[in-house]
């Protein structure tokens, strides 16, 4: 499962120009989910998320996570975060889950987002999405479940 964070002042996500989901500061994450992804990726990326300190501290330092911030997240799904383009000049989505698939650990994430007592808002599975927000930063951090399992992690 891929993530990619960005620390916004503001975010909305609209489908067919109406306001779906909606959050002040906080993070917009839009997530991929990878054929093989399991629950404990989608528990891992939402602890992990969750408690990422990267928001200012009153010395201006980023000691703080999106809780501690009082921010909220707006997650977005995103199937073209697993694109291969290592060949050809069309992105290979193969390495992508099947929808019903996606849409349970996407469904997941969120649920394990909420259970920290944060709000999550979020797009429209499968949907035509538009996605505004002001960067803060900017900030972006990508995030791969797999790499939990690196040594000295």
């Amino acid at each position: 499962m891929k993530a990619v964070v960005q620390r916004v002042k503001n975010a909305s996500v609209s489908v067919d120009g109406q306001v779906h989901g909606k959050i002040p500061a906080g993070l917009v994450v839009y997530l991929g989910v990878a054929q093989g992804d399991t629950q404990a990726d989608a528990a891992y990326l939402g602890e992990k998320i969750g408690n990422l300190r990267i928001f200012a501290d009153d010395d201006g330092k980023m000691n703080r996570s999106v809780k501690d911030a009082g921010g909220g997240i707006l997650a977005v799904s995103q199937f073209t975060l697993l694109a291969d383009t290592r060949k050809g000049r069309r992105p290979f989505y193969g390495d992508a889950a099947e929808p019903a698939m996606a849409k349970a650990l996407y469904t997941c994430f969120m649920d394990k987002i909420r259970e920290q007592g944060l709000r999550c808002e979020s797009g429209v599975f499968q949907a035509h999405m538009e996605v505004t927000y002001t960067n803060d930063g900017p900030v972006t951090i990508l995030l791969d479940s797999k790499d939990r399992s690196l040594p000295g992690v």
